[in-house]
């Protein structure tokens, strides 16, 4: 009968836009499970995560500042990712040094660097923020994605901290450029573009050929190794680690109105923001896991031994939802009566296996940024917040003292909530094939196996 045949047209598109509604809410999560199932098996079962059934988070500083934990890169099939996607130059960064000579010589120079007085901290943060707020922020009322807003700030810190020199335009670009392609490679959101990577590394030995980098590097290292450190260490590593940092601590406030008010209406409530910033990387840590070779047998218990050339894969969101009430919620106001020290807690890494030599700087930078973002701006986002945000970390700056109409306002986050929704599905389809083509590649190209005979090879010879 024709109105029945109409009937089932109406029904069949009133279910196909039902599907369509609801595909972001179920695909993602999907097609998640379909990356991660994948990449175990393109990556095998190297690999032992900590904390696990077996060994809990009870001894998971234990076993990461145990001495045989110290291996970084050789043994671990596992580390050819990483240098995938840390290159070019990844055995110079000092994340994935083994022990030795070599190592000590780029941590010494590290720290030369670093070097740098509280109170200068805080102000090349401030200038090199209101720089960049002045350029990029026009409007009494805009949209922007906090990761890319806070690359450029964090572009001229570390040029400048590192030359001694005001950052130019165009090396600016080049840090910017560099550092994205890094982030979103490793996020499986873009394939890596080596020679987008390259141009920043040309830059990079001219400026030392012309003797611009006012530190003396112990040790025989040639140019191009020592470019290689500077990109891996400064201006991928630093500006990734800070630009997620503030992107989740802004996004943080601003999904949390009653944080927001509180900080704004007391600027100089430094112990506060501290409990901000704390709970902000307890919740949304920078390092997913970091692994580590071990080089001798570790007894957990009595029962409990790890063998020696295992790979521990230490999990710091994981370990970071154990010991806590409510773990899943943001609640600055647990740090009141918890020590940093003594929770499980370790954004930087522990203190016995190189913690992250740039914590002191980080968290500096970020209480100089953090109020001065406040003052100027109401914060205020309806994108999902999560660990590994791919979508960049949407958010309205509405200026202090700009309105913005209430029924207008809310039309904005809307928008951005459904637009959010769909580039997770788009997100997560990207990554699912992008992430499984890198995976794949970097195990064909074997960085570490093969940079690890080269020195053997050079050493035999040398005999």
């Amino acid at each position: 009968m024709p109105g029945m045949h109409k009937m089932r047209q109406t029904l069949t598109r009133i279910s196909w836009l039902g599907f369509c509604l609801m595909l972001p809410y179920w695909l993602p999560f999907l097609v998640i499970r379909l990356r991660m199932w994948i990449f175990t098996k393109v990556n095998g079962d190297e690999g032992v995560q900590l904390p696990n059934d077996s060994i809990d988070a009870a001894y998971f500083k234990q076993i990461y500042e145990h001495k045989n934990a110290g291996g970084r890169s050789r043994g671990a099939a596992l580390s050819d990712l990483f240098w995938y996607w840390l290159s070019p130059g990844p055995e110079m960064h000092q994340e994935h040094l083994e022990n030795g000579e070599r190592y000590e010589h780029i941590a010494r120079i590290t720290r030369d660097v670093l070097a740098v007085p509280h109170h200068q901290i805080e102000l090349l943060t401030e200038k090199c923020l209101e720089n960049v707020l002045a350029e990029k922020v026009t409007r009494p009322w805009q949209m922007v994605r906090l990761r890319d807003l806070f690359m450029p700030v964090w572009a001229e810190f570390y040029y400048e901290l590192v030359f001694g020199q005001q950052c130019p335009a165009y090396a600016r670009q080049l840090i910017v450029a560099n550092a994205s392609d890094v982030v979103n490679a490793l996020k499986g959101c873009s394939l890596r573009h080596m020679p987008q990577r390259s141009r920043l590394t040309h830059f990079l030995i001219k400026k030392l050929q012309a003797g611009a980098f006012p530190h003396a590097f112990p040790g025989e290292f040639t140019v191009e190794e020592q470019a290689f450190y500077l990109q891996g260490t400064y201006f991928n590593t630093a500006i990734v680690q800070m630009s997620e940092a503030m992107a989740h601590t802004l996004m943080a406030i601003a999904h949390h109105p009653a944080v927001q008010a509180r900080l704004a209406a007391t600027p100089n409530d430094n112990h506060y923001l501290d409990q901000v910033i704390t709970e902000t990387l307890r919740l949304f840590p920078l390092f997913g896991i970091a692994h580590r070779i071990t080089s001798g047998p570790i007894d957990v218990d009595e029962k409990t031994t790890i063998p020696s050339g295992t790979v521990l894969c230490f999990n710091y969101p994981a370990y970071h939802q154990t010991g806590y009430d409510q773990p899943e919620k943001f609640i600055p106001e647990r740090w009141e009566h918890l020590s940093p020290k003594e929770a499980h807690y370790i954004p930087f890494g522990v203190y016995g296996n190189r913690s992250c030599p740039a914590q002191r700087i980080a968290l500096i930078s970020i209480k100089a940024a953090t109020p001065m973002v406040l003052k100027q701006f109401q914060l205020i986002s309806s994108a999902a917040h999560t660990r590994s945000m791919p979508n960049r970390g949407p958010c309205l700056l509405l200026a202090r003292q700009a309105g913005l109409p209430y029924p207008f306002r809310q039309a904005v986050l809307l928008w951005m909530r459904v637009q959010d929704r769909w580039e997770d599905v788009y997100h997560s389809l990207l990554q699912l094939f992008l992430g499984t083509f890198m995976v794949w590649h970097a195990r064909c190209l074997q960085l570490t196996q093969t940079h690890f005979a080269r020195q053997v090879s050079a050493e035999k010879a040398s005999i």
